[in-house]
């Protein structure tokens, strides 16, 4: 029997298939889901791995046997899923397992509005509900069974990105897109068709056993096909999108990758040109320069945990208007709150595309600061070794410390946060400061004591 400890996470659910869940349980998670959410009728959809199609019909059968109606959207980015719960008002499951390998498969799942389902919001329950079920059988089948019919909505989604981020005025822009055999390479053709782009596709081909590199640009690795593809054919810019094709990572014209943080800073300051005043949200590990640049543009700035639930949460009771987090998650009022990479990458066009500098120079605003990237050391002891680091700065007067989220200590030139990982025996560090030097002093300095 499946152990549901080890593939039902904080935000999602995610193992290996068939060694860790399977259709049967997907059907269980169906049915689970239906009644927490206590929907009438759900959307599903799901991404291009061998096992998704499989999956995402079995959980339908699950949910439609208690009586609710589902739509099938098919095969679909997870932004696009969002979508659809957006415009349609219906809870959402999207199967995917974002930028892991090949071998694994999970659920992201939402209310109605791409609401969030996390822990405290309805995941808890959906497990309690499905261990249950496992032990005892399947729930009773309603009287009437719901129906599953199949409804394409990629052209509405196109049209809803468009409607939010006018490219059709832009300069000429030459554009390399590594879609790592995603999703991006369903979505991306669409969104982009007739605008004023060339198109340079690579690794478009729909294949979940990842044949190229694995689709998670947030390892340096995974971008070089791309960076190296940018130099040769003189592009303006690259963007690289991950397994689901929620978030974008991006490279300029040199082939060097742009910050996320800058990224947010760039997409804060343009959605606070059209709604002054607005709120932005931050995770606490973004750089210090997005804070300054939505202050510089009449923003109010608030940072959050990290973790794409906390910030929608965020968004939500403080009606923000744009968050972004370090990892390339961008989310957006206009969007239900939710996160989109595609839009992001659509804001960033137009900025290049709506003025004659390049990328590098365009950006270089809001690129302030040195940092470190995220490291992770594995240790045995996550709080002992978190406790001796907080045991060294305590005590100076020169510093603050904070808890938010893990450990962040802050000095006048510089800060790092350390977390510890809800999955692995991993502490994770990042650093930033006011010069190379100094980040690069302060990163060895803390993880001599991660690692001692």
């Amino acid at each position: 029997m499946a152990d549901l400890s080890q593939i039902v996470k904080a935000y999602d659910v995610r193992g290996v298939v068939p060694d860790q869940w399977d259709e049967p349980l997907a059907e269980l998670f169906g049915a689970a889901f239906a009644k927490v959410t206590g929907a009438d009728a759900i959307v599903t959809g799901h991404d291009m791995r061998p096992s998704s199609p499989g999956l995402s019909r079995a959980f339908a059968r699950g949910a439609a046997a208690l009586g609710v109606d589902v739509t099938e959207i098919g095969l679909c980015s997870t932004d696009e899923l969002y979508f659809a719960s957006g415009a349609l008002g219906l809870p959402g499951a999207m199967f995917t397992a974002s930028h892991n390998p090949a071998q694994y498969n999970g659920i992201k799942m939402c209310r109605a509005g791409a609401a969030p389902v996390g822990q405290d919001t309805g995941l808890s329950d959906i497990r309690a509900l499905t261990e249950r079920w496992m032990e005892t059988g399947a729930p009773e089948p309603a009287a009437t069974p719901g129906t599953i019919t199949e409804r394409d909505v990629l052209g509405d989604y196109a049209k809803h990105l468009r409607g939010l981020v006018d490219l059709s005025a832009i300069r000429p822009l030459k554009v390399v897109v590594d879609a790592g055999n995603g999703m991006g390479g369903h979505t991306v053709p669409t969104v982009f068709d007739g605008l004023p782009l060339e198109l340079d596709a690579m690794y478009f081909e729909l294949d979940g056993t990842f044949p190229n590199h694995e689709a998670n640009p947030l390892d340096p690795k995974n971008l070089v096909d791309l960076q190296a593809r940018v130099r040769e054919v003189g592009a303006d810019i690259g963007l690289a999108f991950d397994g689901d094709a929620d978030r974008c990572f991006v490279i300029d014209e040199n082939g060097d990758p742009v910050s996320p943080s800058a990224i947010t800073a760039l997409v804060a300051a343009r959605e606070l040109a059209k709604h002054p005043g607005g709120t932005v949200i931050h995770n606490l590990i973004t750089s210090w320069s997005v804070p300054e640049v939505v202050k510089e543009h009449g923003g109010k700035a608030v940072r959050t945990r990290v973790g794409h639930s906390f910030i929608k949460e965020e968004m939500a009771r403080t009606g923000a208007i744009f968050g972004g987090e370090h990892s390339a998650h961008y989310y957006f009022r206009d969007f239900w709150n939710a996160d989109t990479g595609m839009l992001a990458a659509m804001h960033v066009l137009a900025a290049l595309g709506g003025q004659d500098e390049p990328l590098s120079r365009l950006v270089a605003q809001y690129d302030r600061y040195a940092a470190s990237g995220e490291i992770n050391s594995t240790v045995d002891d996550q709080a002992g070794r978190a406790a001796a680091v907080k045991a060294a700065y305590a005590g100076r007067d020169d510093v603050r410390l904070d808890e938010l989220d893990g450990l962040t200590v802050t000095a006048a030139d510089w800060w790092f946060n350390l977390r510890a990982s809800n999955t692995e025996p991993l502490l994770r560090l990042n650093v930033e400061a006011r010069d190379p030097e100094t980040a690069a002093r302060l990163r060895d300095e803390v993880l001599a004591l991660v690692r001692a």
